[in-house]
């Protein structure tokens, strides 16, 4: 491949993934606007995932598996679950890589989560327009979830994630507008 070539074809992907990631956070931002912290914390069934507050701090359940039968996670746990999975591709990407699950609290509120989340966003968004289009081509910073694939295949994971949290936490927003009728 010609040096033209390269150059083309990662700013082709950068555009393509820009424009997904782009969908997926308004798809989000449309999910989150007026959620309370009120919301959050509802249950949609007796058992699922959670967020526990344990003296002030807030830690969040973790599957033993993923079936079914786990039941439905909240909204609470759904945001915490993005504040995470952004964490540790950043950690594992751009920094030292020694992030875990238990070092990653959901913040309490709402207010503080979604300025967690918006954070995150502009973190990811500005380390992944600094890489170069070879770093973007090669598998070096791919290092959490999966590793030996191209850091794009990781960009595109990460929107994929991002339009799943979304279109949970849409859905059970429309559970908790209807739990009563």
């Amino acid at each position: 491949m010609t040096d033209k070539i390269i150059v083309s074809s990662a700013e082709s992907i950068r555009k393509s993934l820009n424009f997904q990631f782009d969908i997926s956070w308004q798809m989000l931002e449309y999910h989150l606007n007026n959620l309370g912290t009120e919301e959050s914390l509802w249950r949609p069934a007796t058992k699922g995932l959670h967020v526990v507050n344990e003296s002030g701090t807030w830690h969040a359940d973790w599957p033993d598996s993923e079936a079914y039968d786990i039941g439905p996670a909240s909204l609470a746990w759904i945001t915490w679950h993005i504040i995470f999975w952004w964490s540790m591709v950043l950690d594992f990407s751009f920094s030292k890589g020694t992030l875990s699950r238990e070092n990653i609290l959901w913040p309490g509120n709402m207010t503080a989560t979604k300025e967690r989340i918006i954070q995150l966003r502009d973190v990811w968004r500005s380390s992944v327009e600094s890489l170069s289009d070879d770093d973007f081509l090669s598998c070096e910073r791919t290092r959490w979830p999966f590793t030996d694939k191209p850091f794009y295949d990781l960009a595109g994971w990460l929107n994929l994630e991002l339009m799943k949290n979304a279109a949970e936490i849409g859905y059970c927003r429309f559970l908790y507008a209807t739990r009563k009728q």
